[in-house]
C-alpha cells in the first residue's frame, strides 16, 4: 500500500518536472525568436531606413553640384548637413558588425572631408566643384557597401529566427508524443494492481 502511494507521488513529480522542463526550454526558445525579430527590425530595418535618408540628402547635394546651384549651398545646405549629422547619430545607435563599423567609419571621414571642401569653396569663391563631386562619388559607394551588409545580416537574423521556429515546432511534437507516452504509462503504474500479481 505504501508502496504504492510512493508510486502515485513519484507520477505526479515526474509529470511536473516534465511539464517545468519543457516550459523552460520554450520560453528560452521563444527569448531568442523575440531578440532576432528585434535585431531585424531595430538594427537592420531602422538602419537601412537611416541609410536610405542620408543617400538621399548626399544625391540632392549632387544634384546642386551638377546643375551648380550656388543657392542651394547658400541656403539649403546647411540643413541638409543638420539632418545628415542627425541620421549619423542615430545610425551609431544600431548594433554595428565590425566589418559595418570600419566601412561606417571610412564615411564619417568621408563625409568631413566633403563638409571641409564645402566651407573652402564658401570661403575663398574658388570653384571645388570636381572634388566634392569626388567625395560625393566615395561616400555614395561607402553607403551601397553600408546597405549590403543590412540585406546580408537581415538575411542571416531571418535564417535565424526560421530555425528556431523550427527547434520549436520539433520540441513541441517530441513534448506532446512524450506527454502520451508517460501519461500511458503513468496510467499503468497507478492501475496496475500489485496483490494480483502476488496472487499469480
Amino acid at each position: 500500500m505504501i508502496i504504492h502511494k510512493i508510486k502515485r507521488v513519484a507520477s505526479i513529480l515526474l509529470i511536473f518536472l516534465i511539464v517545468l522542463s519543457t516550459n523552460l526550454v520554450d520560453k528560452e526558445n521563444f527569448n531568442k525568436l523575440k531578440k532576432s525579430v528585434t535585431t531585424i527590425y531595430e538594427d537592420r530595418i531602422v538602419a537601412s531606413d537611416l541609410l536610405f535618408e542620408i543617400a538621399m540628402l548626399i544625391h540632392e547635394k549632387e544634384v546642386a553640384l551638377v546643375a551648380a546651384d550656388s543657392l542651394f549651398f547658400d541656403t539649403r545646405n546647411q540643413e541638409v548637413n543638420l539632418k545628415i549629422k542627425e541620421y549619423i547619430l542615430n545610425y551609431e545607435l544600431t548594433k554595428l558588425t565590425d566589418k559595418e563599423h570600419t566601412i561606417f567609419n571610412n564615411f564619417k571621414d568621408e563625409y568631413l572631408h566633403l563638409q571641409k571642401l564645402e566651407e573652402q569653396q564658401a570661403s575663398s569663391q574658388v570653384s571645388k566643384k570636381d572634388e566634392l563631386l569626388k567625395s560625393v562619388k566615395v561616400i555614395t559607394l561607402k553607403l551601397q557597401h553600408l546597405s549590403k551588409i543590412q540585406l546580408n545580416e537581415g538575411k542571416q537574423q531571418v535564417f535565424m529566427s526560421n530555425a528556431t521556429m523550427k527547434s520549436i515546432n520539433l520540441f513541441t511534437q517530441v513534448e506532446i508524443i512524450f506527454l502520451i507516452v508517460m501519461a500511458i504509462l503513468i496510467q499503468i503504474i497507478i492501475f496496475s494492481d500489485p496483490k494480483k500479481k502476488k496472487k499469480q
